[in-house]
């Protein structure tokens, strides 16, 4: 448990299953034949999972990425939730909403 206003590691964004891989990537020593076996589907399938879940770690890890929104849409786009381009037009409207926003607040203050 963290203590109070201390940030979250990447590894606390992981869900359980993507715990679980990374476990049973260790104990099968990295070897993703072995690991298709384990799951029992395909050698393609495996390496997808895992860049996958390397992408949700290099998006927790950015210093780039500040938004927690845009930090969530990504993460969605690595778990294959949501495809690129829905990832680029959500983001392209949240930065217009922002910039509205801001010029409104710039005005009116």
């Amino acid at each position: 448990m963290q203590p109070p206003g201390e940030d979250k590691r990447w590894i606390d964004f992981l869900t359980e299953e993507d715990l679980a891989f990374v476990k049973r990537f260790v104990l099968a020593s990295g070897s993703l034949k072995e690991m298709a076996a384990v799951y029992g589907v395909s050698y393609p399938t495996v390496r997808l999972r895992l860049d996958r879940l390397i992408e949700k770690i290099k998006i927790r890890d950015s210093q780039e990425i500040t938004s927690e929104f845009e930090r969530v849409l990504r993460g969605q786009c690595a778990d294959g939730k949501i495809d690129m381009d829905t990832l680029r037009a959500l983001l392209a409207a949240h930065k217009q909403e922002m910039e509205d926003h801001d010029d409104q607040s710039n005005r009116h203050g």
